[in-house]
Formats: C-alpha cells, structure tokens, sequence
C-alpha cells in the first residue's frame, strides 16, 4: 500500500497510484477530493518508501518510520501542529520526537513540514500503519 503513495514534484499534496499508460501514470489525489490526473514520464514521481531522511549516525532512515514514529506518538491521529503556522522552534521540537538522530546540517525546516504535512495528509486518509511487521513479511 505505502509504495503507491507517490509524491510528484512541483505538486502539492500526495497521490495513490491508479494505473500505468504508455508514457504516464493515472494518480488519485489523497484528500476528499480524489481527483485524477496524469502524471507524465517528465515529472519527478518518487514513492514516498523510497525516501529516507538524513541522520547524523551516517545511516538514513526510511520517511516510513518517521512516519510511524509520529502515529505512535499521536495514536494514529492527525497531528494537531498546522505546518504553516508553526514557528521554527515548534517545528524542531516535533522532528526532534519523531527522529531524534536527525542530520540538523542536512534536514531543513521545509522538510520538516513537508513531513508534517505528508504525514496530516495520511491520517485524515486513514492511513496510520507504515511499517509492515516482521510476521506479515513472512507470510507475503
């Protein structure tokens, strides 16, 4: 489920994965909207289980746990920190509980927001589970 949430860039918000064409992608958006689209072989579309979030012990952790970490924290729920409104501090505080090894020289604050609003974008969905659990690998 996680590797068809795609992130497009130059757009906002996340989208699932429909179906694949010739030269394009058909995405849905994640919102109550469920808009479709194309998403063509010149836009930069990345599933977000293959992004990974810079951590000053060298190894980069997968924005799946991070995100997981968060819905631990909020019990699955939308976290209640508007990442438009929030101060820098504010913003810090949060990543630092999510992942406290961060790379602070290489993660900036609109990653951090972006995180936080990816992650809003998930909760309202629905989606609050984003790292399969041993047993479940075992038995795909």
């Amino acid at each position: 489920m996680i590797k068809e949430i795609l992130a497009i860039s130059g757009k906002a918000g996340l989208y699932k994965l429909i179906s694949r064409g010739a030269n394009m992608l058909i995405v849905e958006t994640i919102d109550s909207n469920h808009k479709r689209m194309p998403a063509y072989a010149a836009d930069k579309v990345v599933s977000i289980a293959d992004i990974s979030i810079y951590t000053d012990d060298g190894e980069d952790t997968p924005l799946v746990n991070v995100f997981q970490s968060i819905s631990d924290q909020n019990e699955g729920k939308v976290v209640d920190l508007n990442h438009r409104k929030a101060s820098n501090e504010e913003i810090i505080d949060f990543f630092k509980k999510a992942l406290p090894n961060y790379d602070p020289d290489r993660v900036r604050q609109s990653d951090m927001r972006k995180v936080l609003s990816w992650y809003n974008i998930l909760a309202e969905a629905g989606i609050n589970k984003f790292v399969e659990e041993e047993s479940e690998k075992e038995n795909a």
